[in-house]
């Protein structure tokens, strides 16, 4: 069981969502003793040159104002490295993630932070956690050529160090949504908790 979960949904949709209801299942399934969550449909500030000066300013050298810039992505960070267990909603819009879901992978990929660079290469600092993805379509297929969600997600989450990824698809809904969603519902079963 996991102990803490953070919850992340980032469909547009806050009702009649297949990604939203599911990611619940999923949490459900966990058995999580907390659930910390994020809805990104407000959407979330997008980087610009303030933010990056501020990121890249030492932090013991930071003003009140540059602090202020870097709050919202401090605390999603707080969110990841409380958490265990990750579980991300995440609909295919245009074969990618949603714009909110982009922004927030812009605010908590942090060199220093969540990832760090080395003569070896980059190196994820958010190790020993697990993820759980809930990609949704209407046509696109879960890890085809046109699908640049499912594996942007999981490269993203293994660059700061989230590299026990897990699917689950519900895609195709648009062809056939009976089997879409009882694929999805077979895979949500089968999770360990």
């Amino acid at each position: 069981m996991a102990q803490t979960v953070l919850h992340i949904d980032s469909s547009a949709r806050l009702t009649a969502s297949v990604s939203r209801d599911l990611t619940a299942q999923v949490v459900e399934r966990l058995g999580a003793k907390e659930v910390i969550r994020r809805d990104l449909a407000t959407a979330l500030p997008l980087l610009d040159e303030a933010w990056i000066g501020a990121n890249f300013t030492p932090a013991d050298q930071r003003s009140d104002e540059q602090k202020a810039l870097l709050a919202q992505s401090d605390a999603l960070i707080a969110e990841l490295k409380a958490a265990d267990t990750i579980v991300i909603g995440a609909p295919i819009y245009n074969f990618s993630v949603p714009a909110t879901l982009k922004a927030w992978i812009d605010l908590v990929a942090r060199v220093g932070v969540t990832f760090s660079y080395s003569a070896a290469g980059p190196e994820g600092l958010l190790k020993g956690k697990r993820a759980i993805v809930v990609i949704t379509s209407g046509g696109t297929e879960a890890g085809s050529d046109i699908d640049y969600a499912s594996r942007y997600l999981t490269h993203v989450l293994g660059f700061i160090g989230i590299t026990d990824v897990e699917i689950v698809a519900a895609d195709q809904q648009a062809i056939d949504a009976e089997a879409s969603l009882a694929k999805a519902q077979t895979a949500i079963a089968a999770l360990a908790a």
